[in-house]
């Protein structure tokens, strides 16, 4: 118990009663408790559901800190993408108990990474969207296109545009995670 809140520093909230911590400090004195027996496998499911960004950020730090120091294996179930990105290697998408896919958060943001969104700040006359580029907003001097890399590279949108007027700044995104998992709920059907 003293190693567990020594590394979570939280000896002050050992002599406080559980009814006057708050959510963010009863969550790690929980993970801690479930820790006592020293476990091989930790189960948690949303462990950061309603704390606070510092919190968050604690408890994220503790399970990552576990997992290196004690080799304690950490399964995690949540929909919050800031966790999974935070905290995983792998995947598991499981719907009504089967397995529908496996792979590592990186092999999973390759698979989407194709869909790209240029913002493109620019000054005088508004560029000509081409082939493999669609507008998706259009406000004074700021263009938001999605790119098809069927298409057309990034780098060869970026020359279209620079070569018909004066940017001011270009700036390339991929899919975000939330977006990643409404994919694989389309694409599975869930």
């Amino acid at each position: 118990m003293y190693e567990l809140t020594e590394l979570l520093d939280f000896n002050e909230l050992l002599k406080t009663p559980a009814r006057g911590l708050s959510l963010g400090q009863r969550m790690p004195c929980e993970i801690t408790a479930s820790l006592l027996h020293s476990p091989k496998t930790l189960f948690l499911d949303e462990p950061t559901i309603g704390l606070d960004a510092v919190s968050k950020i604690a408890v994220r730090q503790f399970i990552k800190k576990l997992n290196f120091l004690c080799g304690t294996a950490v399964i995690l179930t949540t929909h919050d993408m800031q966790d999974i990105e935070a905290l995983t290697d792998r995947i598991l998408l499981i719907v009504k108990g089967m397995i529908l896919l496996e792979c590592s958060l990186a092999e999973l943001k390759k698979r989407s990474s194709a869909r790209k969104t240029l913002v493109v700040e620019y000054s005088g006359t508004a560029p000509e969207i081409r082939d493999g580029l669609k507008l998706s907003e259009a406000k004074g001097g700021r263009l938001v296109i999605n790119l098809d890399p069927e298409l057309l590279t990034v780098s060869e949108a970026i020359s279209h545009f620079a070569a018909q007027t004066d940017l001011l700044d270009v700036s390339v995104s991929g899919i975000t995670s939330e977006e990643m998992v409404a994919e694989l709920y389309k694409e599975y059907s869930i």
